[in-house]
């Protein structure tokens, strides 16, 4: 008997582990969407090398989805914006703000790039926020 209380003491601890299930206070619903979502700071260049920059700005919590895209729509003319570089962000429901930061890859080197930014929720909806034309040159 001794010796099979402790083997029943572990199989319940394996069982009880197997079977956990969160409970609901862990799980937070997606926050509601931000009627109207304004870029508060930026956009603005963090950095730039030869072949890559970083663009951040800052906007009010966009709420919707948890799940986030930064988006950086760019080109060498300023009427043709027509590369994108995404950047995958999880919103945090407790902040006003939602801080974006997208690196830019495969630019060409002593070259200007014109830019605007938008974020989307992950089907590819934008939030409605689009920046003015922005430039930043690579080294």
């Amino acid at each position: 008997m001794k010796k099979l209380l402790p083997v029943l003491a572990i199989a319940l601890t394996i069982v009880a582990s197997i079977c956990a299930r969160p409970s609901r206070a862990q799980l937070i619903p997606s926050a509601k969407k931000a009627s109207h979502v304004q870029i508060t700071e930026g956009p603005a260049l963090e950095s730039a090398q030869e072949t890559w920059a970083i663009i951040t700005w800052t906007s009010n919590n966009p709420g919707g989805s948890d799940e986030h895209f930064g988006v950086v729509h760019y080109g060498t003319d300023s009427k043709d914006l027509s590369q994108t570089a995404k950047s995958h962000i999880r919103l945090n429901q407790q902040h006003s703000y939602t801080v974006f930061r997208v690196r830019v890859m495969n630019l060409q080197p002593h070259t200007t790039y014109y830019y605007t930014v938008d974020s989307m929720n992950p089907d590819g909806t934008s939030d409605g926020v689009k920046s003015p034309v922005k430039q930043f040159a690579t080294r």
